[in-house]
């Protein structure tokens, strides 16, 4: 078969399904092509629809998904933002406790978080512990955070830095560094790597 000019991936399963005497045949090669891109995009439409069923994979359809769960929409934001976003307010529901405040944190942050409580102090601590500098959607979570939590506890977040520990530790020069082209703000925020 030489449907080396086909360039439709189902355009070519549909030839290979013909007789053999159609195998030299460039009607029936231009034929089964157009009507394969047809359906390679009739597919690639289905797909993209089925992803908007998912908050993990929804694009377009995030919109609908936000009107949804009452979440004002910004498309300023990044996608991945918008998602953590509604992840969160999908997680966020139930009674108050700390594996709550955990799950909607870890939404947004997509790294480990430790909630401890201070009842002498009437409040909680939201840890960042793998997580470098301040995550970028942190009004989004603060906001996610006063939605599920009882109006007498206060919340305190807790940030994880690169040190000047670390980076000693590290074995470094101070020209090592230099070579990385990081500026102090950037390392402290993200680390070196």
């Amino acid at each position: 078969m030489n449907n080396a000019r086909m360039n439709s991936l189902r355009g070519r399963e549909l030839f290979s399904y013909l007789p053999a005497y159609y195998e030299n045949s460039r009607v029936m090669q231009a034929d089964m092509d157009a009507k394969g891109s047809e359906l390679d995009a009739l597919y690639q439409a289905l797909n993209s629809a089925a992803d908007q069923f998912f908050v993990r994979t929804a694009t377009w359809g995030l919109e609908r998904w936000e009107m949804e769960l009452g979440i004002p929409t910004d498309r300023n934001k990044p996608i991945e933002q918008r998602r953590a976003v509604l992840e969160s307010k999908l997680r966020g529901a139930g009674t108050f406790s700390g594996a709550l405040v955990k799950n909607v944190a870890e939404a947004y942050d997509g790294g480990t978080v430790e909630v401890s409580f201070q009842p002498e102090e009437w409040g909680f601590t939201v840890k960042f512990v793998d997580t470098l500098g301040i995550p970028p959607n942190l009004e989004d979570l603060k906001s996610a955070i006063e939605e599920i939590k009882p109006a007498h506890l206060a919340v305190a977040y807790a940030f994880r830095f690169y040190t000047y520990v670390e980076l000693v530790e590290s074995g470094l020069t101070y020209g090592d560094v230099v070579t990385t082209g990081k500026t102090y703000g950037a390392i402290y925020n993200r680390g070196l790597m």
